[in-house]
C-alpha cells in the first residue's frame, strides 16, 4: 500500500487496527510496572525508614548540623537486594573515608575549582583502586571527594562525615535483620515454575513427535531455549533467600530449606540443558522427515509425569518415593529398548536417560543413587 495514496477510509481502518493493539500493550506495560513496584515496595520502605533514622541519630544524638552522609550511606548499603549487604557496608565506609580524607586535605591546601575537582576525584578513585576496592567503593570514593570539594567545603570535618557514614551503615545492618518471608518462599515457587515449564516442554515435544508436526516442534524448541531465563530467576531468588537467612536472626530456622532449594540450581541447570538438546534433536528429526520409534512420545510423557510430581512436592518423602518409582521404571525401559537406527533417535534416547538422572538428583538423591535407577544398556549407550 502506497502511504501517499492512502484514502481517509484506509486511514480509519489502520487506526481501528492499531488502537486496540496499542491499548493492550499500554495496559500490559502498566501491569508490569505495578507488579515491579509491589515486588520492591519492601525495599523502598526499608530504605526510606533507615535513611530517616540514620539522619535523626546523627543530628540529634551525635549533634551534627548537616549529617548528609548518614542517610546516603544507609540507602546505599541496603540497596535493592538482600545479597552482599555486609560487603556494601564495608565498601561504603572505606570509600567515604578515602573520598572525604582526600577531599578535605585538598580543599585545605588548594581550595575549590574546576581543576581541583578533576584532580581530587581522579586521586580518590585511584587510591581506592590501589586498595583493591570493588566498583562500589571506587565510585563512593570519587563521589564523596567531589561532594566535599564542592557542596561541603569544610576542612577538618572529615571525621564527623566518616562517622555519619559509619552510623548510616550500622543503621542499614540493623534494618537488614528485618526481612519479609517472601524472599524465603520465592526460591521454592520459582523452582516449581521451572519444573512445570520443563514438563510442559516435554509434553509439547511428545505431541510434536506423535503428530510429526514441525511447527509444534519449533514451538517446543523456542520454549526450551527460553527456559534459561527462568533458571536465571531461580538463581537470583535462591541467592536472595540465602542472604536473608544469613543476615536475619529471625529467619535462621529456614536456613536448611532455603539451602536445599539453592542446591537444586546445578542439577536443574543440567536437566534444562539435556532437555534443550533433546527437543532440538526431535525437531531436527521431524524437519528431516525421520521417523522416531513409536515408543518415544510415551517415554517423554512419562518423563513429564515424573517432572510434575517433583514440582508439586519438593523434598516431600512421599513424593521422592513416587518420583523414584516412575523415573526408575522409565530408566529400566530405556535400557531394554532396541538400539535406534537414526542418529536423532539415539541422541533423544541418550538425553532421556541423562535427564532422568538429573531429575532424581532434584529429590535429594546423590549422583550415584540417581545413576543406579538408570541401568546400563547392552549397547553401551550410557551418557548418564
Amino acid at each position: 500500500m502506497d502511504p501517499v495514496r492512502l484514502t481517509l477510509e484506509q486511514l480509519r481502518e489502520l487506526r481501528d487496527d492499531v488502537a486496540p493493539l496499542a491499548a493492550r500493550r499500554s495496559r500490559a506495560s502498566i501491569r508490569r510496572r505495578v507488579t515491579r513496584l509491589k515486588d520492591r515496595a519492601f525495599f523502598v520502605a526499608q530504605c526510606a525508614l533507615a535513611a530517616g533514622v540514620a539522619w535523626g541519630l546523627a543530628r540529634y544524638v551525635l549533634g551534627h548540623e548537616m549529617p548528609f552522609f548518614a542517610p546516603v550511606a544507609a540507602m546505599v548499603c541496603l540497596g535493592f537486594s538482600f545479597g552482599q549487604r555486609l560487603r556494601r557496608v564495608a565498601e561504603v565506609m572505606v570509600g567515604v573515608a578515602v573520598g572525604v580524607g582526600v577531599g578535605d586535605l585538598f580543599v585545605h591546601f588548594f581550595g575549590t575549582g574546576v581543576w581541583q575537582i578533576i584532580f581530587v576525584v581522579a586521586l580518590a578513585m585511584s587510591l581506592a583502586v590501589l586498595l583493591g576496592a570493588g566498583g562500589l567503593m571506587v565510585t563512593q570514593a570519587g563521589i564523596q571527594a567531589a561532594m566535599v570539594t564542592t557542596l561541603l567545603p569544610d576542612p577538618g570535618a572529615g571525621f564527623s562525615r566518616w562517622l555519619d557514614a559509619a552510623l548510616g551503615g550500622a543503621v542499614a545492618l540493623a534494618a537488614a535483620t528485618i526481612a519479609p518471608v517472601a524472599p524465603i518462599r520465592r526460591p521454592r515457587q520459582q523452582a516449581t515454575e521451572v519444573l512445570n515449564e520443563l514438563a510442559s516442554i516435554l509434553l509439547e515435544t511428545a505431541d510434536s513427535l506423535a503428530a510429526h508436526d514441525g511447527d509444534a516442534a519449533k514451538d517446543a524448541l523456542r520454549r526450551a531455549r527460553a527456559s534459561e531465563s527462568l533458571l536465571d530467576d531461580l538463581r537470583s531468588a535462591a541467592a536472595e533467600g540465602v542472604a536473608v537467612v544469613r543476615m536475619s536472626p529471625f529467619r535462621r530456622r529456614h536456613k536448611g530449606r532455603v539451602q536445599q532449594i539453592a542446591d537444586l540450581v546445578i542439577p536443574l541447570d543440567r536437566a534444562i540443558r539435556n532437555v534443550r538438546v533433546l527437543v532440538r534433536r526431535a525437531a531436527v528429526s521431524i524437519w528431516r522427515d525421520e521417523r522416531m520409534p513409536a515408543e518415544y512420545p510415551a517415554l517423554l510423557e512419562r518423563l513429564a509425569d515424573g517432572t510434575r510430581l517433583i514440582a508439586e512436592s519438593l523434598f516431600e518423602p512421599n513424593a521422592r518415593v513416587a518420583a523414584h518409582r516412575i523415573l526408575g521404571e522409565l530408566g529400566r525401559r530405556t535400557a531394554e529398548m532396541p538400539t535406534p537406527n537414526s542418529l536423532s533417535a539415539v541422541v533423544v534416547l541418550g538425553q532421556i536417560r541423562s535427564t532422568i538422572v538429573d531429575l532424581v538428583e532434584l529429590t535429594g538423591a546423590t549422583y550415584d543413587e540417581a545413576r543406579a535407577l538408570v541401568p546400563l544398556r547392552p549397547d553401551g549407550l550410557d551418557e548418564t
